[in-house]
């Protein structure tokens, strides 16, 4: 059993790195879209914009709509991420090790923080972290630094599989 586990790894070096990174940018969305927008409600999709707030009826259906568009971005992120898996193991391409796999769904968050906080809060101010406090810039920084921790713990993981996968025999395809 070993020997066909063996024979069946492959190194971090040689697995795709796409499928995890999409499927991570579109998991990032969906903690952002499922725990921010609905269950703690601090933001919407376009709540600081004018004429948009959601203490209104008319602000609150708008951001609905908003926020089913950017769910339905999220889920095409992750219907590409587990697409391409699908075609990668059609072409005979194996998993990759664990930790690479996590590192790159981590470096996958990382990147949706980071593009959706400098984008969405700062450039076009459509919405902040804390939509309902009258200074919201610490919580969106703190969503940065968040963002920033995924992307460096993600890179990191993908670091040490690819280190510790080079010193192991790998099967070639």
């Amino acid at each position: 059993m070993a020997t066909a586990q063996a024979a069946h790894r492959v190194s971090a070096q040689q697995a795709p790195k796409a499928p995890g990174l999409l499927m991570g940018v579109g998991f990032g969305g969906f903690v952002d879209g499922i725990v921010l927008h609905q269950i703690v409600q601090w933001h919407h999709m376009i709540s600081s914009t004018s004429g948009n707030s959601p203490r209104s009826l008319v602000g609150l259906e708008t951001n609905t709509v908003a926020d089913g568009f950017f769910h339905l971005s999220t889920w095409i992120f992750v219907l590409l991420g587990v697409t391409l898996t699908v075609r990668a193991w059609q072409s005979g391409k194996f998993a990759p090790p664990w930790r690479a796999h996590t590192g790159m769904l981590l470096t996958g968050w990382g990147i949706f923080n980071l593009v959706e906080g400098v984008v969405d809060h700062q450039i076009l101010g459509v919405h902040h972290v804390r939509d309902d406090l009258g200074a919201p810039l610490g919580w969106d920084i703190g969503f940065l630094v968040f963002g920033a921790s995924l992307l460096l713990v993600g890179l990191l993981l993908v670091r040490s599989a690819q280190r510790d996968s080079s010193m192991e025999p790998q099967r070639t395809n």
